[in-house]
C-alpha cells in the first residue's frame, strides 16, 4: 500500500461484501474512502447473522480477502442461531477474536491510523476502542442501533434491573472514551441527553464530539440494476395501482395491517398490494389472506436484493410499515429501505410518525399519527385520487431527496469526522 494512504479499520460484527450478505454500509463507504487516500479494512463476523451461512476461515483465526479492491476480514466465530445463549457466544467470540488477531494482523498488512467500531451490539464498540488504545489511535464509535434502549423498549430487560444498569454503564463507558460518535439516526444524540450523560446536564460526554451520518443508498448501483436486474412478473408489469412493501415479514413490521387495510380497499379493483419478503409470520398471513378471501393481496415471498430496485421502480406507492408501539420511533429513520423508496421516486406512506420526520423535510410521502388500517387506507386513497401533476411533484421531491442520501455525500460526512479525530 502507498505509503500516504491512512489506514482506516472498521469493526462491525454483521458487515459483508456484495456477495456474502446485504449489509453494505461499510462497503460503499471503503469503495469511496479510496479516492480520499484512505485504505478501509472491514472486519467482520464469518457466521454470517442475515444469511445463516458461514465463510470458511479454513481453520484459521481468521480469513482475508478482498472484494472491488475493499480488503474484508471474517474473523472465526462460534455458530448460534436465534436470540440466545449460542448468540451471546457469538458476540463474544468476534470481541475476544478481534483483540486475539488484530495485532499480528498490523504486523503483516500495516498498523491502522483510525478505528471506528460499529453497534448493532457494544461488544464490537468497546472493541475498537481497546485496540485504539493498543495501537494509540482515534477511536470512533458508530450507533445504527442503541443498545440497551433497543432491549429495553422490546421489553426483554427492565432497565432499573441489575443486568440493565450494567448494560447502561457499558454504553456510557462506550461514549465517554470515544474520540468521536456517529449516530446513524438524527436523533440518537437526545439518548445523551435524556441520561444526562452530557456535560450540559452535569455529566462528562462533550456533545461537540458527536456527529450523524445515515444510512443511505448507493444511487449509481441502483440505478444500474433497475435496467439490469429485471424480475419477471406479471403483477408488475399490470397496468394497476400497485402497493408494494418489501421487507422482512415479522411482528415489528406489523405486515397483518396490511391485510386488514386491503379488506378495506376490496371495492376498488384497481389497487393491488404486492408484499415481497419472508419471515417468522409469512406462513400465518397467507392463511389468513385465504381464509378471509383477501384477493387483493398477493404474497411474492423472498426475493434477492438485486430485484428490489426494479420491483420498487414498478409501484405506484410503497409502504413503510412498522408498528408503533414496538419501538421508539421519536429519534428518526436509518432505514436502509426508507432511501431505496425514495430513489425508487414513488411517494411513500409510513404507519409510523417518526421524529425528525424524512418524509415531511423533503415532502415525499405521508405518515400515520395511528397505525389503523382505517388511516392507512385513507392515505392509499389520497395518492390513488391524486392530480398527476401532483402525484409526479412528490414523486420527483422523492427521487431529488435520495441524493442527500447517497453513499457518496454519506462518506464525505464520515471523511471529516476522520480529519478531525486525527487532528484533535
Amino acid at each position: 500500500m502507498d505509503k500516504t494512504m491512512r489506514r482506516f479499520w472498521i469493526l462491525n460484527h454483521y458487515a459483508t461484501t456484495p456477495k456474502t450478505g446485504p449489509m453494505l454500509r461499510h462497503f460503499y463507504f471503503a469503495r469511496c474512502l479510496k479516492d480520499k487516500q484512505t485504505e478501509t479494512t472491514i472486519f467482520a463476523a464469518n457466521e454470517l447473522h442475515q444469511t445463516g451461512d458461514t465463510v470458511d476461515t479454513y481453520g484459521k483465526p481468521y480469513l482475508r480477502t478482498e472484494e472491488e479492491g475493499v480488503p474484508f476480514v471474517f474473523v472465526k466465530t462460534s455458530p448460534y442461531e436465534g436470540n440466545g445463549l449460542s448468540r451471546v457466544k457469538n458476540m463474544l467470540s468476534f470481541f475476544f477474536g478481534l483483540l486475539r488477531i488484530a495485532g499480528r494482523y498490523a504486523k503483516i498488512y500495516g498498523r491502522p491510523d483510525v478505528i471506528m467500531g460499529s453497534s448493532a451490539h457494544p461488544l464490537t464498540s468497546i472493541a475498537g476502542i481497546l485496540l485504539a488504545k493498543r495501537f494509540r489511535v482515534p477511536a470512533i464509535v458508530e450507533v445504527r442501533d442503541l443498545w440497551p434502549e433497543a432491549i429495553f423498549s422490546f421489553g426483554k430487560v427492565k432497565m432499573d434491573s441489575l443486568l440493565g444498569r450494567l448494560l447502561s454503564a457499558g454504553e456510557h463507558w462506550m461514549y465517554l472514551h470515544a474520540d468521536a460518535i456517529v449516530f446513524t439516526k438524527e436523533g440518537d444524540v437526545d439518548h445523551i441527553k435524556e441520561m444526562g450523560w452530557d456535560t450540559e446536564h452535569g455529566g462528562r460526554i462533550d456533545l461537540g464530539k458527536c456527529y450523524y451520518v445515515n444510512n443511505g443508498v448507493q444511487l449509481k448501483d441502483y440505478y444500474e440494476s433497475i435496467e439490469r436486474d429485471r424480475l419477471k412478473d406479471q403483477d408488475l408489469e399490470a397496468d394497476t395501482f400497485k402497493v408494494v412493501y418489501t421487507g422482512t415479514i415479522r411482528p415489528v413490521n406489523n405486515v397483518g395491517n396490511l391485510l386488514d387495510t386491503a379488506k378495506l380497499l376490496k371495492e376498488c379493483k384497481d389497487i393491488q398490494f404486492l408484499i415481497y419478503g419472508g419471515g417468522s409470520q409469512l406462513e400465518e398471513l397467507k392463511v389468513q389472506a385465504e381464509r378471509e378471501q383477501i384477493e387483493n393481496v398477493v404474497f411474492k415471498g423472498f426475493v434477492e436484493k438485486k430485484y428490489i430496485p426494479y420491483i420498487l421502480s414498478r409501484s405506484s406507492v410503497n409502504i413503510l410499515n412498522y408498528s408503533q408501539s414496538q419501538y421508539n420511533w421519536s429519534r428518526g429513520n436509518s432505514s436502509n429501505k426508507l432511501f431505496e423508496y425514495m430513489a425508487s421516486g414513488k411517494p411513500i406512506i409510513s404507519t409510523v410518525k417518526m421524529g425528525y420526520c424524512i418524509l415531511d423535510r423533503y415532502q415525499c410521502g405521508f405518515s400515520l399519527e395511528t397505525d389503523t388500517p382505517q388511516a392507512l387506507a385513507e392515505e392509499i386513497l389520497k395518492i390513488y385520487h391524486m392530480p398527476k401533476e401532483t402525484y409526479k411533484e412528490m414523486a420527483e421531491h422523492a427521487r431529488e431527496g435520495a441524493k442527500d442520501f447517497d453513499f457518496s455525500v454519506l462518506t464525505e460526512r464520515l471523511y471529516g469526522v476522520i480529519e478531525r479525530v486525527e487532528k484533535d
